[in-house]
């Protein structure tokens, strides 16, 4: 049961800052504390970078809402570099918690059942532990896969530490690149006294070539499924 406790307080921490923390962690409320952000950046050069990666690998961490917001305001404190890397580090700490704390809770308990009971359940994980690094990088590239439950379906299947953090790491430049650089313009956004568009992701420029980043990491699985089928 103890070992179960990390990802039940994460969960239940996911469940309260919903519902307490969703006005407080939004882009209205960043809009409104602009400028003691950045009267803190300026005063203090060294701390204020390790601040916010803490603060924001706290809340990938603990599933709080805001990490959209927060990768705006890493761009719109340090700009799009270093802010990026900023906002990489963070996001992929808060992950290796998440993904620790559920592989401790159920993910080494899931995929032994899998592979006892055999059948299709058995051959699904072998295929994905044959396939890891396509699989963890598809599920970062592509927009629809929900962070969160990207580092529980990684924990579920038993992927190795090593290749979630790299992989981690890698998949989530694109969007961060994107998302960095529409927080490193929001100077100007709050001076008109508008909102950034969120959905530029979403956009066929941004997001055809995620979509191309996807169709190479699948390629790998694509090839290995033709060579066992063999040449009938």
């Amino acid at each position: 049961m103890l070992r179960r406790l990390p990802i039940l307080l994460i969960l239940l921490a996911a469940a309260l800052g919903a519902f307490f923390l969703r006005d407080h962690l939004s882009f209205a409320a960043l809009a409104r504390h602009r400028e003691v952000l950045l009267a803190f950046r300026d005063a203090h050069p060294l701390a204020a970078p390790l601040a916010f990666i803490a603060t924001y690998a706290a809340l990938v961490a603990l599933s709080l809402p805001g990490a959209l917001v927060a990768t705006l305001t890493g761009g719109f404190l340090f700009g799009l570099f270093p802010g990026t890397l900023y906002n990489i580090s963070a996001a992929t700490i808060g992950a290796v918690i998440v993904f620790l704390a559920a592989r401790a809770g159920f993910g080494a308990d899931l995929a032994r059942r899998a592979e006892e009971k055999g059948g299709k359940p058995a051959r699904l994980m072998q295929g994905l532990r044959e396939n890891e690094w396509s699989f963890l990088l598809l599920m970062r590239l592509v927009p629809a896969v929900p962070f969160f439950l990207a580092n529980l379906a990684a924990a579920a299947t038993g992927a190795r530490l090593d290749r979630f953090v790299i992989s981690t790491f890698l998949g989530i430049i694109p969007g961060a690149l994107v998302y960095t650089s529409v927080g490193a313009g929001l100077s100007e956004v709050f001076a008109r006294g508008e909102s950034p568009d969120l959905g530029v992701i979403f956009s066929p420029p941004v997001l055809l070539p995620l979509l191309g980043l996807a169709a190479l990491s699948a390629l790998p699985i694509l090839l290995k499924t033709l060579r066992k089928r063999g040449p009938a």
